[in-house]
């Protein structure tokens, strides 16, 4: 067990070595597979949608901050734009994770034993691998959310106050990629109030430590910009919460966070939320995992939004676990083939495995949403083409508009959906549009003439978002663009 200090000269039992010859493979070889299976399915539409908003940077947008966009238009320029090019950042998140989770395991006195179960369960569980194959805001964000963790776990093991300036420094980093870091640092401060007088040196100590208040203002400065830019712009994260707090998250939240890695995963977070519960230095820390998850549960958000508390409690979970499988060989056989036997349906449904026809009983919504965007374009810019000059398409959503973005680059584009809105409606020359997954209805009453152009059929049968839309010509707008381009504001 780990020593508290009584200064930041850190004094502790020596930790256990680090399992380089085990965890580094393991994480090195999940970014290779990862960026050999990028090229499968295709883009998902959130990958256009940031693809497109990377094209111009901002401080914000209307329904997120500027980091995931500003990856994308990074990757594109570093290693082409090409979705390999734009998938190498969350294979490399993907393996840092990996590394981050290994870390947290070895911080709690876990050996070799515990830190590779540790990197073969988060290699091997459903959503590390949907976010690493995907760019996806949560692929950064689980790095985020495991660093943050693992340097208040050394703030609070070792006693070095200084942990708490880096636990902060992250904090503030993450709020450029998801405000969801809020849950967290309001689970961590809940732990901390909870558990007066359990922690090492207690909160009290911790409170009254310049490190940690400084920890905190760092924390706060670096998020300023973020929170400029909610206020000055109405507060849209507010907006944009309340769009995507839903019922049926609500109902699916526990059978979601127990796929998110696999059953067997889930079962060694159960026991790693106990003892981190049992131990009175990390007390703290078992509270704040189950106030996040209680928290994104009662938001109505999903549970992959506070999937980084999860992952939390499976690398602590692998300590005890490992020391049980050590005093017999059928305890080993019986936790692996639990945690990778659960796992090959994940892996199966994660990655880019199943044919075309098998996505449509997929729970994965990632991939069924990534499949068809250059038959799509090509439908959508074809009827364009044949319309008069000055002709524009107006998508209901972002994919479809960062689909015509990537594919179909000489076609105007505009869409009233989320950021997209707020980018400008056509131009007034604009008198005909090309309307795709608008409701002919509502068409028919803006503009004097509507016709029908079918229906979006992108060639490959997947039951998806964009299967079977209509695709509607309308001329003659009956207001101006600018007075009438609020019709078309809508979130999701």
């Amino acid at each position: 067990m780990l020593l508290r200090a009584h200064s930041p000269q850190t004094t502790t039992f020596p930790l256990p070595a680090i399992a380089w010859r085990t965890a580094g493979p393991i994480a090195a070889a999940v970014v290779v597979t990862l960026l050999i299976l990028s090229p499968f399915y295709g883009y998902h539409r959130d990958e256009l949608y940031f693809r497109l908003l990377g094209q111009t940077p901002a401080w914000g947008y209307f329904d997120q901050p500027p980091l995931t966009p500003l990856l994308a238009r990074l990757s594109t320029e570093l290693f082409g734009d090409t979705i390999v090019g734009l998938r190498v950042v969350p294979a490399l998140c993907a393996g840092l994770l990996i590394l981050v989770g290994a870390a947290i395991t070895r911080e709690l006195g876990g050996r070799a034993g515990a830190q590779t179960l540790a990197a073969a369960g988060l290699g091997t569980g459903m959503f590390p691998l949907v976010v690493g194959h995907t760019l996806l805001t949560q692929s950064a964000d689980f790095v985020f959310w495991t660093t943050c963790l693992l340097f208040v776990l050394r703030a609070l093991l070792r006693g070095d106050g200084r942990w708490w300036l880096a636990a902060g420094a992250v904090a503030g980093a993450a709020t450029y990629n998801k405000h969801l870091i809020v849950l967290l640092i309001t689970g961590l401060a809940t732990g901390l109030l909870i558990g007066v007088g359990l922690a090492v040196r207690g909160p009290r100590a911790v409170f009254a430590e310049r490190w940690f208040w400084s920890g905190a203002i760092l924390a706060a400065v670096l998020a300023a910009p973020n929170l400029v830019y909610q206020a000055v712009n109405g507060w849209p994260q507010l907006t944009m919460a309340a769009t995507l707090s839903e019922p049926i998250n609500r109902i699916m939240f526990v059978p979601m966070l127990v796929a998110l890695l696999s059953m067997g995963a889930f079962v060694i977070a159960v026991v790693g939320w106990r003892r981190l519960g049992g131990r009175r230095e990390t007390r703290p820390l078992a509270i704040a995992t189950l106030v996040t998850i209680l928290l994104g549960w009662a938001s109505g958000g999903r549970a992959d939004y506070v999937a980084g508390s999860l992952i939390f409690a499976f690398v602590a979970g692998c300590v005890p676990v490992a020391a049980w499988m050590e005093r017999r060989a059928a305890r080993r056989g019986a936790v692996w083939c639990g945690l990778l036997g659960t796992s090959l349906i994940g892996i199966a449904v994660a990655l880019p495995l199943l044919p075309l026809p098998a996505l449509g009983y997929s729970p994965n919504e990632v991939s069924r949403e990534s499949v068809g965007w250059p038959r799509f374009a090509a439908q959508v810019a074809g009827v364009q083409r044949t319309l008069p000059p000055g002709t524009v398409v107006l998508t209901a959503n972002y994919g479809e508009a960062g689909a015509l973005n990537r594919f179909a680059p000489d076609v105007p584009v505009y869409s009233g959906h989320n950021e997209l809105w707020y980018q400008g409606p056509p131009p007034e020359t604009a008198r005909t549009v090309v309307a795709v997954g608008l409701p002919p209805a509502k068409l028919r009453a803006r503009f004097a003439r509507c016709a029908s152009a079918g229906a979006v059929d992108h060639g490959t049968g997947v039951p998806n978002e964009e299967l079977g839309l209509p695709i509607t010509v309308c001329s003659e707008p009956h207001t101006p663009w600018t007075t009438g381009w609020t019709d078309y504001k809508h979130a999701s």
